[in-house]
């Protein structure tokens, strides 16, 4: 079976492929199938804006298909930025450099042990007969002081997890492919799917 991937990214196509090969289930990238959908992530929560990216992209194929959405949530911070982390600062933030220091600059004079976060990402796979599953993984760590690493986008500079003493950035992509909170959210997919059985 063929599985659309809501995503134009390699790097998640490669990831996701590898469980879900285990289930005779092919992932493509959409724009491999030439659709190229822009979705309007108008939900409230990352479980809502992954079923509306899942499901414009099974609309547009006809086929099962599967996406993710994932932010930073910072506890000082209320959860922010939350489902608002790819546009943290917008208008004046327009890349990931510029989220980051936003990021630092709402957090300067915040103690050490206030600067609690975790990462999390939510994946939806959406069948056109209306079966769906939803997979929730987390990550916990705290905000840096600073950047340090140079692995890694986003937020991964300053996302330090005391356990491995080092940043997302810092620990490599196999490391951080282990323990990061799209890998949670994989493995329990992986449940879900081995549970269908």
């Amino acid at each position: 079976m063929k599985v659309v991937l809501a995503s134009q990214n390699r790097h998640k196509l490669t990831e996701i492929q590898a469980i879900l090969a285990q289930y005779d289930m092919e992932l493509v990238l959409q724009s491999d199938l030439g659709v190229h959908v822009d979705v309007d992530e108008t939900g409230t929560t990352f479980e809502e804006n992954s079923l509306l990216k899942a499901k414009a992209v099974m609309e547009a194929t006809g086929m099962p298909a599967i996406a993710d959405d994932s932010g930073l949530c910072v506890d000082v911070l209320g959860g922010a930025p939350g489902i608002f982390s790819a546009r943290y600062g917008a208008p004046d933030c327009v890349t990931d450099r510029d989220r980051l220091n936003y990021l630092l600059k709402n957090m300067r004079g915040i103690r050490s042990e206030e600067r609690t976060a975790r990462f999390v990402c939510v994946i939806t796979l959406l069948y056109p007969d209306g079966r769906k599953l939803v997979a929730r993984g987390t990550c916990e760590g705290m905000i840096a002081f600073e950047p340090s690493g140079e692995d890694g986008f986003g937020y991964d500079p300053v996302f330090y997890i005391p356990s491995q003493g080092c940043t997302f950035a810092q620990m490599g992509a196999d490391r951080k492919n282990i323990i990061s909170h799209r890998a949670n959210a994989l493995l329990r997919l992986e449940q879900m799917l081995e549970g269908q059985k």
